[in-house]
């Protein structure tokens, strides 16, 4: 009997990476808007389970995001890049949330550039970086460090983990807060993690 929820921890496991691995085709054909608001949200324009009301007390990835006022530029870019189903999937997930001061310190003009419509695919690389498919609360990520180990993320690379003192620095962004959501964990880094490539 003990196989049985093994085995469904397995399939939910993979599934949520095969979802947040996905590229969604469903707009390519259509061009739909770079913001959608969380106010007029039709039921003909968002699909998908993000788009669902949730008033649960243990929010998800997508929605703690939302409901903070210093995440309004990465809930811009999680729109504008048509990800926000990826950071509701059931998880296990993690993901590591620039805050708004982290998207100022890139050079100017960046962010505007990245919310093209033109720059999606870009854009949606970018934010994957930010997401590893896997469950990875403070204490893992010490034992990663401790074993030399990096991080898979959704965007198909490998980040580095690393200690500063007491602090943890992913990818080069520090972590300033942790919350644990209904899929996973967040934390919250002081700087954008940049794919290498």
């Amino acid at each position: 009997m003990k196989s049985i929820p093994f085995l469904m921890m397995t399939f939910l496991l993979i599934s949520s990476s095969v979802l947040i691995g996905c590229k969604d085709n469903t707009n390519d054909e259509s061009e739909a808007p770079a913001v959608v608001n969380k106010e007029s949200n039709d039921a003909g324009s968002n699909k998908g389970q993000a788009f669902i009301d949730d008033d649960s007390e243990n929010p998800n990835a997508l929605r703690l995001a939302m409901d903070s006022e210093d995440h309004t530029t990465l809930v811009t870019a999680v729109k504008a890049a048509g990800v926000e189903n990826s950071l509701v999937n059931v998880g296990p997930l993690t993901v590591f949330a620039p805050t708004n001061a982290a998207f100022d310190k890139l050079p100017d003009g960046t962010v505007e550039d990245l919310l093209k419509p033109e720059n999606k695919a870009k854009l949606a690389y970018i934010l994957k970086n930010h997401v590893a498919p896997s469950n990875y609360p403070i204490d893992m990520l010490e034992k990663n460090i401790e074993k030399g180990r990096t991080l898979y993320m959704a965007s198909g690379e490998n980040v580095e983990v690393s200690s500063d003192g007491e602090d943890i620095i992913v990818g080069g962004a520090k972590i300033i807060a942790t919350v644990k959501v209904s899929n996973g964990w967040v934390h919250v880094v002081e700087d954008v993690i940049l794919p290498k490539e």
